[in-house]
């Protein structure tokens, strides 16, 4: 979410005029993230955030603006798209693709426990089944095909402790992707990047997921790994907490039971998720483009996890649901 393509209130003031929002009052900058230009834009109706995609294009944003409003028409707590006077929620703006899409209410929660990992997990087993009717298909851009071509490209950077890391881990998950126990895995749209500044809550309460620009079609248990790897952790260690883990778990299987290929695979995609990030972090940081506003995140955090990944057994999926829900 940095500004890569300014947006001032000049620009806005034409383009506005095909939404049924009245006059833009103002826009804000978002400057955490790192793929698009994101704005807080408010309007005569209301508050909104506005997106200028520099790398999806006007042939893969549809698949993103459809499966938020599919979920939100489903009662899944999403940003929902805005239509325009001609019921398209694709734009173009500055020259590059551009959605608008309602605000959530409430904030991160930067310090969750338990009952909050509870929250995200049932909120994401209900985003999973409520997706599985969703007709488009589009691969999780960032998964195994990107690991591997991405992976020579920051190798250079790299200590040779790290390089061994990497190498090794790409050639682990590629041979578990082939592995019947990967192919049988339940699959359909997952977010693949829910991490704790993307979800909002007042209190306790969970009121809604957002920045769906990561998602694609991909296992479902990845989606549940990446949560895990950043909902459940220590910051400084990389470590699970136990019980945020059982509190995650429980509340997904709760909503969506664990199948028994999902048991078997839970430690191979715990990792996948730690490497996902550490190489796209890695990318970003050696490779970076030019932005307004940019603040790379650290790779050394997501290393972390993958050796302790590999190194410790974490907490295993839930044999059956809670008692309290038999």
């Amino acid at each position: 979410m940095a500004v890569f393509t300014p947006v001032s209130m000049a620009d806005l003031a034409p383009w506005m005029q095909q939404f049924p929002l009245g006059k833009a009052i103002s826009i804000r900058g978002i400057s955490s993230g790192i793929e698009n230009s994101n704005f807080f834009l408010t309007t005569e109706s209301g508050e909104y955030v506005l997106t200028l995609f520099e790398n999806l294009n006007f042939e893969q944003l549809p698949f993103y603006l459809n499966l938020m409003r599919h979920l939100a028409e489903r009662q899944v707590l999403v940003p929902a798209p805005v239509a325009n006077l001609k019921g398209e929620i694709l734009h173009s703006l500055q020259g590059k693709p551009a959605a608008i899409v309602t605000k959530l209410e409430g904030g991160s929660q930067m310090s969750p426990g338990p009952v909050h990992c509870a929250a995200v997990g049932a909120m994401l087993a209900k985003m999973h089944l409520a997706a599985q009717d969703f007709p488009n298909r589009q691969p999780n851009l960032r998964g195994l095909d990107w690991w591997t071509v991405t992976t020579p490209s920051v190798l250079p950077f790299l200590s040779e402790s790290c390089r061994d890391l990497l190498n090794s881990e790409l050639q682990y998950q590629q041979q578990f992707a082939a592995t019947e126990t990967y192919r049988g895995l339940p699959r359909g749209p997952v977010h693949a990047d829910l991490f704790r500044n993307n979800v909002m809550f007042e209190g306790e309460h969970l009121t809604g997921f957002f920045d769906f620009y990561f998602a694609g079609y991909d296992t479902w248990l990845f989606d549940v790994a990446v949560c895990a790897n950043d909902w459940c952790i220590d910051l400084d260690t990389g470590v699970l907490d136990t019980a945020r883990v059982r509190a995650l778990l429980d509340a997904y299987q709760h909503v969506r039971p664990f199948t028994e290929g999902e048991h078997a695979a839970w430690q191979p995609l715990l990792r996948a998720g730690a490497l996902r990030f550490w190489l796209s972090r890695l990318y970003d940081l050696h490779l970076p483009r030019a932005a307004e506003e940019l603040t790379p995140h650290d790779p050394a955090h997501f290393e972390r996890i993958l050796r302790e990944r590999i190194a410790t057994p974490a907490p295993m999926l839930p044999d059956s649901l809670p008692k309290e829900a038999a």
